[in-house]
This record gives structure tokens, C-alpha cells and sequence, in this order.
């Protein structure tokens, strides 16, 4: 059975009204879990609320009881990995471990040159990367004193104290479709690989090539649990869809892995996501405002997973 979990975009007018209707909203509907983006600003203007990413989290940790939740993903372009291995094993520790912590490369330019990050070019992007999933992954997986010292980032002595309360810390998680670099990663370091809008058969065949590589890396496939962020147009019946499409192509989006229909589509499409390996399904929920929506598509299409 796939899990089915609600993820919003932060800098689309997150604030704390909304946030917390949300977050009691989705616990109170039986879904999984709530995630979110980790952006400043949005790709282009007018700029709207952007809720800071930590601090509600920490508020969602102790204000829910049991959806799990994260970041997806946290660019570890925005702060240096030791900060966020601290944040994460904090709010993980204060929800009772239900935090993924999800990290990425960054890729968004405008957020970057208007905050002053330096987002660098692809290949020193992904080599930043990789030095701070392996600092993150050392801190959470050791006692003792961690030195690092690459092109980056350097650690001298440096130890995660007060240790995680769950074995190595919230479980680690990389988004992305990428085969040459991002696959790589997270067959080296994941405990969750995230795909971000793919179809069900692009998904399977992503999904074998991640076993191909963790198993080079001496890792089980079953050690890595495999999820999918993806859009979701929903209403209860087709005219309703007509009106939420806009005018846009249902066979574009449904190519680039969109889930359109009624109840009982979403139901279908859901269930060809769990036949091509997906576990976990977290659903792009855009218009923050619209709970009576989000009701809608849990009382109609939860019970029927």
C-alpha cells in the first residue's frame, strides 16, 4: 500500500496562520506526513511569505503527534552542514523521531544572487554537496571526534553532542532524477531516494538503476526507501478538474508525473505509482488556503489505498 503524504512550496505565502492550519489539518486527515520546500524567495517575482524552514519545523515537532515530515529538500548552500546536522538532530529528538532530513545541491539562482549565496557551477555545486552529506552522515553516525578536511568544508575535533536519540539521527534523504550524479549519492548516502515529478515508468526504471548502484556500494536495495514529489490536480468531479487544469494539457502534466482526476482516478494513478516501487508519495498541495480541498481528497481517496 502507498503512503500518501502532502507537501507545500514555502516561499509561496507560508506564514504561521497557515502553516499551522495545515500542519493540524493534515494530522487530523490521516496522511502520512506534511513536507516542504526550503526556498528564500520564489524563481521569478512578486516575492510572498517564506515561512524560515527550521524554525517551523521545530514548531511543527512539538505541535503534532504523528505525521512525519521534513524538508524537501534543504540546499546545503543556504548553511554550513554542521548547523544543519544540529538543527535536524534537535528537532528530530523533540518530535520523537519523525523528521527526514532531506538535503540538496540548490539550484535556485535568483534566491541565491538576492541573499548573497554562492550557488557555484554544477560540478562544484555537487562537489560541495558531497562533502556535506559525508560531514553530516560522520556526525550522525559517530561519537566520537570528527576531523574533515576537504575543498569546502574542514572539521577539526568537531562532535555532535547531545547524541541523536535515535540510532545515526533522522534518516537521510536525497531528491532528484539525475543517473550521473544524484542516483550516485543517494545509493552512497541516502536512507530515502526522493523522485521529483516522474512518471510511473521513468520511476521504474530509475528505481532499478538505484539498486544497480547500491549494490556497488555494498548496500542492500531494501536499505533505501523509495518515494516521489509530484503535482496533484484533484477535484470531486470532472468539471471540477476542467476548472483546476486552466486550459493546461492533462497529457503534459500526466508526462511529467503529474495525478489529475477524480477520486478514482487519483486512486489509479496512485496505484500505478505503488506497482512501479513507490512507498511513499508526498502530493505538491499549492493552494495553501484551500483545506476544504485537501479534505476532499482525503476522505475520498485515503480509505481506498
Amino acid at each position: 500500500m502507498i503512503e500518501v503524504a502532502i507537501m507545500i512550496e514555502g516561499q509561496t505565502g507560508l506564514n504561521w496562520p497557515r502553516w499551522q492550519r495545515l500542519a493540524y489539518a493534515v494530522e487530523a486527515l490521516g496522511f502520512v506526513g506534511l513536507y516542504r520546500s526550503d526556498h528564500f524567495s520564489d524563481a521569478a517575482p512578486p516575492d510572498q511569505d517564506s515561512l524560515e524552514l527550521w524554525i517551523s519545523l521545530a514548531w511543527l515537532a512539538s505541535h503534532t503527534k504523528r505525521i512525519e515530515f521534513g524538508p524537501l529538500v534543504a540546499p546545503v548552500s543556504f548553511r554550513h552542514p554542521t548547523i544543519t546536522v544540529r538543527q535536524a538532530a534537535a528537532v528530530d529528538d523533540l518530535s520523537g523521531g519523525r523528521l527526514t532530513l532531506g538535503l540538496g545541491a540548490g539550484w535556485q539562482e535568483r534566491e541565491h544572487r538576492n541573499f548573497g549565496f554562492d550557488l557555484l557551477d554544477i560540478p562544484q555545486r555537487f562537489a560541495r554537496f558531497e562533502e556535506a552529506l559525508e560531514i553530516v552522515t560522520r556526525l550522525l553516525h559517530s561519537a566520537g571526534p570528527v576531523d574533515f578536511d576537504g575543498a569546502y568544508y574542514q572539521l577539526h575535533d568537531a562532535v555532535l553532542l547531545p547524541r541523536p536519540l535515535r540510532p545515526h539521527g533522522p534518516p537521510l534523504l536525497i531528491g532528484g532524477k539525475g543517473k550521473r550524479r544524484t542516483l550516485p549519492l543517494a545509493a552512497r548516502f541516502a536512507d530515502e531516494w526522493n523522485a521529483v515529478s516522474t512518471p510511473p515508468a521513468t520511476f521504474v526504471a530509475l528505481n532499478a538503476q538505484l539498486d544497480i548502484l547500491l549494490h556497488q556500494f555494498g548496500r542492500q536495495p531494501q536499505s533505501v526507501r523509495r518515494s516521489l514529489m509530484t503535482s496533484v490536480i484533484f477535484g470531486t468531479d470532472e468539471g471540477e478538474v476542467r476548472r483546476k487544469l486552466r486550459g493546461r494539457n492533462e497529457a503534459e502534466l500526466h508526462a511529467k508525473g503529474a495525478v489529475i482526476g477524480t477520486p478514482s482516478a487519483v486512486v489509479e494513478q496512485l496505484g500505478q505509482y505503488a506497482e512501479a516501487g513507490v512507498q511513499r508519495i508526498m502530493l505538491r498541495w499549492l493552494n495553501l488556503d484551500d483545506l476544504d480541498g485537501l479534505e476532499l481528497l482525503a476522505h475520498h481517496v485515503l480509505p481506498q489505498l
